[in-house]
């Protein structure tokens, strides 16, 4: 089976900052101190999609875990199946996400 993502040009024209594609093993803290296994598909400064072993819903405060950065706090603005996209509560330093964007 083949797979694809595909982001129409008006969505991808509306991003409010450059996102770079990443393929990123981490974990994340949601609710508690429980941590979670994800991956970060793809980073801006503004906020991250991730792939999850477990559901995540919309509006769920998380925290992710960054090298370099640490955790970092985000609210989950979209989820569907095993994906989700948050929004970071404090934008990343330019530095970090240059760090950041080549961890392919």
């Amino acid at each position: 089976m083949f797979a694809a993502e595909f982001e129409p040009a008006e969505f991808a024209n509306r991003r409010r900052a450059p996102r770079a594609a990443l393929a990123l093993d981490t974990d994340m803290a949601r609710g508690g101190l429980d941590r979670a296994l994800c991956r970060v598909t793809d980073i801006s400064v503004q906020g991250a999609r991730l792939q999850t072993y477990t559901e995540l819903r919309r509006g769920l405060k998380i925290w992710l875990r960054l090298p370099k950065v640490g955790d970092v706090a985000a609210r989950v603005v979209w989820a569907k199946d095993f994906a989700a996209g948050c929004h970071f509560d404090t934008p990343l330093a330019r530095e970090d996400f240059e760090y950041l964007a080549p961890l392919t």
